[in-house]
């Protein structure tokens, strides 16, 4: 999961650094101060990451139910500059845990995988 971890925060670079296949991130639709939150989260949110599994288009990561308020802020950012991506957070009755499924068109997982640092 440090792999992980160390590839989010590389979505903070500038554009052009996020690319693998038609997909490109545009960190320039964040704000320099959207940019720093964005990275804090990334590496805090990421440190949680409990499990994740693979999807059939995209990927499932579960965090503890106390995460969820990083995770929507993670998200809201995310989505600025990566609008190609599909996120559902579904928080679990009774303090189960949180999962946050990061999706998108069918051939979005090699992007997923590449910019996550996610083993095949």
């Amino acid at each position: 999961m440090k792999m992980l971890l160390a590839t989010i925060v590389l979505l903070a670079a500038p554009l052009g650094a996020a690319a693998a296949g038609s997909y490109a991130c545009n960190m320039n639709a964040l704000t320099r101060s959207e940019r720093a939150t964005h990275a804090r989260l990334s590496r805090q949110l990421l440190g949680r990451v409990e499990e994740q599994k693979e999807l059939k288009n995209g990927y499932a990561f579960r965090f503890p139910a106390k995460s969820i308020v990083d995770a929507a802020r993670w998200v809201t950012l995310e989505r600025k500059c990566c609008p190609f991506f599909a996120f559902s957070l579904e928080l679990a009755q009774d303090d189960g845990p949180l999962w946050m499924h990061v999706t998108g068109a069918e051939d979005i997982k090699p992007f997923i995988r590449a910019e996550f640092g996610l083993e095949d």
